[in-house]
């Protein structure tokens, strides 16, 4: 069962498909907007089908999809080469702070400073550029960690500014790739609750990998 941390709210909702400009103009999509309960960030070890089956899917146009999950894996390795892992995920709720910096602030502190750690996080879209940008000075002052991000989709890819944010990543040493649908695949073994009734093999949807390859191409040529 997941558990519920609550984060500190920002002063005003933003939403990462843009549609809140849009909710202003509704009255009672206001109404929705005005009563949200306080933020909070979703935590567990393994998340509902029917939320990786929509919020993962890794289509082209991202609509109704306003939130991140991210599924992580962490590798410590001491210098004697003993390896402990563990694994969970994370849900931002609303639109305050993103899964991202809530893996900074709630998972990152565990970590012992005379380990090494490799860092795997599934994320169902890229990092915004205010998320990439804490993640590049994370990595900056944390010698100790090396990350590999894979993704569903890319976030507002076409935006000069997000460009700019994936490159940074890089540069900072951040391994970013699309993920195959065999990571999808993984995921689900992995990540997801295997509810009573619920075919156990994973399913890719029809699009899925020419889907996968539309967003390589995109990310190759932002990075590039």
């Amino acid at each position: 069962m997941a558990q519920k941390e609550e984060a500190a709210a920002a002063a005003e909702p933003a939403s990462q498909n843009g549609e809140d400009a849009e909710n202003l103009e509704d009255p009672e999509k206001l109404k929705e907007l005005i009563e949200l309960p306080p933020f909070e960030i979703v935590t567990g070890e393994r998340l509902p089908a029917h939320y990786f089956k929509f919020q993962f899917r890794n289509v082209e146009y991202s609509s109704g999809r306003n939130k991140t999950f991210l599924c992580y894996v962490v590798e410590a390795q001491s210098k004697g080469g003993q390896v402990q892992a563990s694994r969970g995920y994370l849900e931002d709720e609303h639109a305050a702070a993103h899964a991202e910096e809530a893996f900074f602030n709630s998972i990152m502190p565990t970590f012992d400073p005379a380990l090494r750690y490799l860092v795997t996080w599934y994320v169902s879209s890229s990092p915004c550029a205010a998320c990439a940008d804490r993640i590049v000075k994370t990595l900056n002052k944390t010698k100790n960690l090396r990350l590999l991000i894979l993704v569903g989709r890319l976030f507002m890819w076409e935006e000069p500014e997000v460009q700019a944010a994936l490159r940074k990543l890089k540069e900072a040493g951040c391994r970013l790739r699309i993920m195959k649908p065999q990571d999808f695949e993984y995921i689900w073994q992995n990540f997801v609750e295997q509810e009573e009734g619920e075919s156990k093999a994973f399913e890719p949807w029809e699009d899925i990998q020419e889907n996968f390859l539309y967003y390589e191409e995109k990310l190759a040529d932002i990075l590039k």
